[in-house]
């Protein structure tokens, strides 16, 4: 059987709106406007970390039958452990509270009269929005019908909407970078495609696809990997498309806005200057539909996951649970939720990437039993030195000192180099055992 085109491009819609979701909406405005002339290059790194790490991942994890399959390869323990963390840091933890909070602190507060309670407004909010995103979590089986036919269409066509009058319309005035992307803009946007979370969430969304695919009459394994691969490719390259759209609004008005708090401040500041107070409803409807899409697809996800685990909670009271806390933590803020991400990002990301890594190269390292465990932890003991180094300013010694030493460290990419060192170490070590 084969998988018509009209099923296939709902597939690849459903997967660009799992991956669309807060970070993606408020990161590239953010990213063209502290980057300005430099932009080019920035999105470039950007687009690594972005959409093509993304796209492998969720190609490896549908190869592997899930992330526990291929975390294993490292060890039963950590593969536990990194699952679970994977999925709470995308989900409940930070994810899906992010995603949440987003369009209610751009496209609500600001419009909120001034005798309103801001705290009361953002509970009523968010839970509306979390009853409506568990509802559609409630089956599953329907959503490449209700996302990929309707939301997704909607949402990108606002986008264009918005980017063509942009074009059109817009004040374009192009500053120089600012000091974090004047060094080096490729590394630095290379970091900043940490915080879609989408390279993680690609470990999660992999079976996900693989399984909706399966669910749509494919059987055979090989052909849910075509199928799976072309998914990809078409929903990274709609990625990629939004994603310039959005750098270079943002590139734009470097030099027309103040620099702002964060992207969805910029982006709100772009639409305000287009269309003015209407803007407001156009803002909140594409905010509102990004985050929906992603927060319904992780909860959907995450419970399945969960709900293999203990027989004891049914996937219904999983989607019910993570749907209540993530209510709990949403309340707490957009800039909370984003300061807490940066280092829980930085610590995992690294872990992640070499994962998709050694995962696409397996068929020529499957049979060396050091590669994994070996440069999964070298990676992670140097990304969490670096975290509590760089980022938490936790006093380290001589450990530090050492780290320092490291090529590329200072822009936090110093597990780059430990990598190679691991991969090459094990290889040979590999090969001397076989002798």
């Amino acid at each position: 059987m084969k998988l018509g085109k009209k099923k296939m491009l709902l597939v690849s819609f459903m997967l660009f709106s799992l991956f669309f979701g807060a970070g993606n909406l408020i990161f590239p405005p953010f990213l063209g406007q502290n980057a300005g002339e430099k932009m080019p290059l920035a999105i470039l790194g950007f687009l690594i970390t972005a959409v093509a790490l993304p796209v492998l991942g969720v190609i490896v994890v549908a190869r592997f039958d899930g992330l526990d399959k291929l975390s294993q390869k490292v060890g039963t323990r950590f593969s536990m452990i990194f699952t679970i963390l994977i999925y709470l840091s995308i989900g409940p933890g930070l994810g899906i509270p992010r995603a949440a909070s987003v369009p209610f602190e751009m496209a609500v507060a600001p419009y909120l009269p001034k005798e309103a309670s801001v705290t009361i407004c953002m509970v009523i909010f968010s839970l509306v929005f979390f009853v409506l995103a568990a509802w559609l979590a409630m089956t599953p089986n329907k959503l490449v019908e209700r996302i990929g036919k309707f939301l997704t269409p909607t949402l990108l066509l606002l986008l264009v909407f918005v980017f063509i009058n942009y074009v059109f319309r817009g004040e374009v005035n192009i500053a120089t970078a600012q000091e974090a992307y004047a060094g080096n803009p490729l590394a630095k946007g290379f970091l900043e495609g940490y915080q879609t979370m989408d390279t993680i969430a690609a470990l999660n969304f992999g079976l996900v696809i693989a399984t909706t695919i399966t669910s749509l009459g494919i059987e055979s394994k090989k052909s849910v990997m075509s199928y799976t691969v072309r998914a990809g490719i078409f929903a990274g390259t709609i990625l990629s498309l939004v994603y310039l759209m959005l750098s270079y609004m943002g590139m734009g008005s470097s030099n027309v806005f103040p620099i702002q708090e964060n992207g969805a401040w910029t982006l709100r500041c772009i639409v305000k200057q287009l269309f003015g107070g209407p803007g407001a409803v156009l803002l909140a409807a594409i905010f509102t539909l990004a985050c929906l899409t992603t927060c319904v697809g992780l909860i959907t996800s995450i419970s399945q996951y969960f709900s293999t685990l203990t027989k004891k909670i049914s996937y219904t009271q999983w989607v019910f649970l993570i749907s209540g806390f993530s209510f709990l933590v949403c309340n707490q803020g957009l800039n909370t939720i984003l300061g807490l991400s940066i280092p829980v990002l930085n610590a995992i990301y690294p872990i992640s990437i070499m994962l998709i890594v050694l995962g696409i190269c397996d068929r020529w390292i499957k049979n060396n039993p050091y590669i994994y465990p070996w440069t999964i932890t070298a990676v992670g003991c140097i990304s969490i030195i670096y975290v509590l180094d760089k980022q938490l300013k936790v006093p380290l010694g001589f450990l530090s000192d050492w780290c320092h030493a490291l090529p590329l460290y200072s822009m936090g990419l110093g597990w780059v180099v430990i990598a190679i060192a691991a991969v090459a170490l094990t290889s040979v070590l590999y090969a001397f055992k076989k002798r």
